[in-house]
């Protein structure tokens, strides 16, 4: 994986030469060398998929943990700034996570892949560059879906920027088009991707199997039950993807490139993220594991001693994404790979969607297999709704649990409705208006046609 990342890293380093600096949207304009000229031959091709990859790096690298965790009840913070401002829902049109510039330096390099692919590959080549299509089409429709769940309404821009007569001060698009685009990228990178590129790529590289896990979360969050199910579906009979075993789930995190993993975010030594400032530098973290949290879980779950210290009366890291015991106080930036989405995921977005058709047996036996590895015993409806109401919540909380601190609790709660009843308390959230981020001024003052989204004017 090292190797692959290096060979990312050097072949982004070419893909600069052709761009100057990014516009109020990082549309990564080019110079007086033209994209065109660039992409010539399936190389170049290559290496522009694998820039697209390096803006996924830059990406992710802090802001998974900011937009998917850092506005929900699973953490705590100590931190001025970004950690406090999300916690306590101040958010303001200055703050860092209010950027969206990676997002669409991400679009803006897909945009040029997809434009200029068709006309370098020769028709018995056609395979190859179909699937570069489909992981640069996948990789915006990544970037897209982040976009609206975060921002609501915001720009659609499919082509590149390659002339002083195309429209600089682009408006906002409503997210549902947004969204049916991101549906129809997805789609046609379920299609076009490899099923497999063999040995780690597989889990760095966007395959037909990433692409269907994607596509269940866009389904599940639009609220297209029987379409999720479907993708959904095909993930699990992916022989790509297995559950680990519970002795091996930090592993996941930790070492990476495990068979639950469907797509992360590779790192290394040279392109390397804050995770170790995010949740393991002990008293100095972004985050920590709230008492909520911690008193959510069942007695005899064997994660809980997987994710945080439970032996310290106030834990103040995260070991889950380090291994047991890991007690390395160094802010050094981390090298681990961002798991983006995993088998288990899919799993319980599956097990919800079952029970949101009042399909209790396929719903109970998804939520009980995620169970059952952690030690806990199965669930029968009648046991569900004692414990937690209703199926739906525990599922819910079934997510809190497997999937903490990984990115995804924040959107779960706006997801399934549950935001203002678990947050309100907390923080005091209560608006509509209130679930989506402020633009950042930076690209309010850039671009006149871009109005603040209402609960931030």
């Amino acid at each position: 994986m090292k190797n692959l990342m290096n060979h990312i890293i050097s072949i982004t380093l070419v893909l600069l030469m052709v761009s100057c600096n990014g516009s109020f949207l990082d549309k990564d304009p080019i110079s007086s060398f033209s994209a065109q000229k660039f992409y010539e031959k399936p190389s170049d091709a290559q290496a522009g998929v694998y820039g697209i990859y390096n803006g996924l790096q830059s990406t992710f690298r802090v802001d998974f943990a900011y937009w998917g965790e850092g506005r929900a009840d699973a953490v705590q913070t100590r931190h001025s700034g970004d950690p406090y401002a999300l916690k306590e829902n101040q958010l303001t049109p200055v703050i860092r996570s209010a950027r969206w510039n990676n997002l669409y330096r991400v679009i803006s390099r897909a945009n040029y892949v997809i434009k200029y692919i068709p006309g370098i590959f020769e028709a018995e080549e056609s395979q190859f560059g179909d699937r570069l299509m489909g992981q640069a089409r996948a990789a915006r429709a990544i970037a897209y879906f982040y976009l609206v769940r975060i921002w609501g309404d915001v720009p659609l821009i499919l082509e590149p920027y390659e002339n002083i007569d195309q429209e600089l001060f682009v408006t906002r698009t409503n997210k549902e088009v947004v969204l049916d685009q991101i549906e129809e990228d997805l789609t046609y990178a379920s299609l076009h991707c490899a099923e497999s590129y063999g040995g780690e790529k597989n889990r760095v590289l966007i395959t037909q199997g990433a692409a269907d896990a994607f596509l269940t979360k866009v389904y599940m969050w639009r609220h297209k039950y029987e379409e999720a199910i479907e993708s959904a579906e095909r993930v699990l009979e992916n022989p790509l993807y297995s559950l680990v075993s519970i002795q091996n789930w930090n592993d996941i995190f930790s070492l990476g490139l495990s068979s639950e993993s469907i797509f992360e975010v590779g790192y290394d030594e040279v392109q390397t993220n804050a995770m170790r400032v995010l949740y393991a530098l002990g008293s100095d973290a972004d985050y920590f594991p709230s008492e909520k949290f911690r008193n959510s879980f069942e007695p005899e779950d064997l994660r809980k001693n997987l994710i945080y210290d439970t032996t310290a009366v106030e834990p103040r890291k995260v070991w889950k994404f380090f291994g047991e015991g890991f007690n390395d106080e160094s802010a050094a930036p981390s090298s681990n790979n961002i798991v983006l989405i995993r088998l288990a995921d899919i799993m319980l977005l599956k097990a919800e969607a079952h029970a949101q058709r009042h399909e209790t047996e396929p719903a109970l036996d998804l939520l009980n297999r995620i169970r059952n590895r952690a030690g806990l015993n199965s669930l029968d409806l009648m046991q569900a709704e004692d414990l937690y109401g209703d199926l739906g919540t525990a599922i819910l909380h079934e997510r809190l649990i497997e999937l903490s601190f990984e990115g995804h609790r924040w959107f779960d709660l706006i997801r399934t409705g549950k935001v203002f009843e678990i947050m309100e308390p907390i923080n005091g959230l209560k608006d509509e208006a209130n679930l989506l981020w402020p633009i950042h001024e930076d690209a309010i003052n850039k671009n006149p046609n871009l109005k603040q989204n209402e609960f931030y004017k």
